[in-house]
């Protein structure tokens, strides 16, 4: 039978998994990566009518905010990004190797993210020092949730462009 510290121990990794699986996608929704495969360049700067933003400046706001939780979770020093000035680009088109730079550093702050989930000195539960009660799990949670929500933003706007399906 199982101790009580094996218990918690077996719980914390079950939901560290469970979590990584939330931020990668693929259960409920596309990923990311799904999501801006296969998009011709010429509609990455594309903003359809009545709507506020192009793909690319929803790819670089995922970028920008992405980067921001995790270095909120891991500087006990950080400093918050200008909002909202800070969190969306003007720029309609991405500029010529910006597209995949940011692609790029989406991808790298998530597997850091990733990380310092799997990383058994940063428990989940115990709210950082620097914030006021945010904790790891509540980050996690919001990457996966703001950038789902993006995602999906994505999806919209490329069928709208008929370039998707």
């Amino acid at each position: 039978m199982a101790q009580p510290n094996e218990l918690v121990a077996d719980t914390a990794a079950a939901l560290r998994e469970q979590l990584i699986a939330l931020l990668t996608g693929g259960n409920a929704h596309q990923s990311f990566e799904d999501a801006v495969k296969g998009l011709p360049a010429t509609l990455r700067g594309v903003k359809p009518e009545k709507l506020p933003y192009s793909i690319w400046q929803l790819v670089d706001h995922i970028r920008v905010a992405q980067w921001d939780i995790l270095d909120f979770s891991r500087n006990p020093t950080y400093q918050p990004i200008p909002w909202p000035a800070g969190y969306w680009t003007k720029k309609v088109e991405p500029a010529e190797d910006d597209w995949q730079k940011a692609l790029t550093q989406i991808q790298q702050d998530r597997d850091a993210f990733i990380a310092l989930l799997n990383d058994p000195a940063c428990d989940l539960f115990t709210p950082f020092a620097h914030g006021d009660g945010q904790n790891l799990l509540r980050e996690a949670l919001l990457i996966a949730d703001h950038n789902a929500y993006h995602i999906g933003e994505i999806i919209i706007i490329r069928r709208l462009l008929d370039a998707w399906g």
